[in-house]
């Protein structure tokens, strides 16, 4: 497909817990732009779409460090393994759209390592228990020389170092 009609911004895969998803802007350079995230999980042998979220382009400028900037999340497919009392015990698969300062070359996502791409923009994927699906695990930048720059705790909306920046301006 042309890159005018659809472009693919990044993909995820955590091979350990069987997620992935991917980010997708169709019409990148029109006023109708926009994204697409559909999740996906590797369930019977195969990949297979378990939902996902749509909404307008969000690209915001001059990201010091961390900006966390959309997610969603979807039942896992194992929900069908154990009806009708799987709504509360299946996993959740969940997602989070990040961009990215010039200074990051890596993140940690949880216990994941993921490299920064190039357009510092990046989607990464996880699982974790039903009850606690509102919860993203800790993301931490780190610079080239592997220090960290900030992080964002699970709850959190606003990385260390904005609210260090912050601080300084009261």
């Amino acid at each position: 497909m042309p890159r005018r009609v659809m472009t693919v911004v990044s993909a995820d895969v955590d091979t350990a817990a069987g997620v992935g998803a991917v980010w997708i802007v169709w019409h990148p350079k029109s006023a109708r732009a926009r994204e697409h995230t559909p999740l996906l999980e590797w369930y019977d042998e195969q990949w297979r779409y378990v939902g996902g979220g749509s909404g307008p382009v969000n690209d915001p400028a001059n990201v010091a460090v961390i900006e966390l900037c959309g997610g969603g999340g979807a039942l896992s497919l194992t929900r069908r393994l154990d009806l009708p009392h799987s709504i509360t015990t299946a996993p959740w698969i969940a997602y989070v759209m990040i961009y990215l300062g010039r200074d990051v070359s890596h993140l940690l996502i949880g216990s994941r390592r993921i490299n920064v791409p190039e357009g510092r923009k990046l989607v990464a994927a996880w699982m974790s228990p039903y009850a606690s699906r509102g919860v993203r695990p800790v993301v931490v930048a780190l610079g080239r020389d592997g220090t960290e720059l900030s992080r964002i705790g699970p709850h959190d909306g606003l990385d260390t170092y904005t609210w260090a920046r912050l601080r300084e301006e009261l």
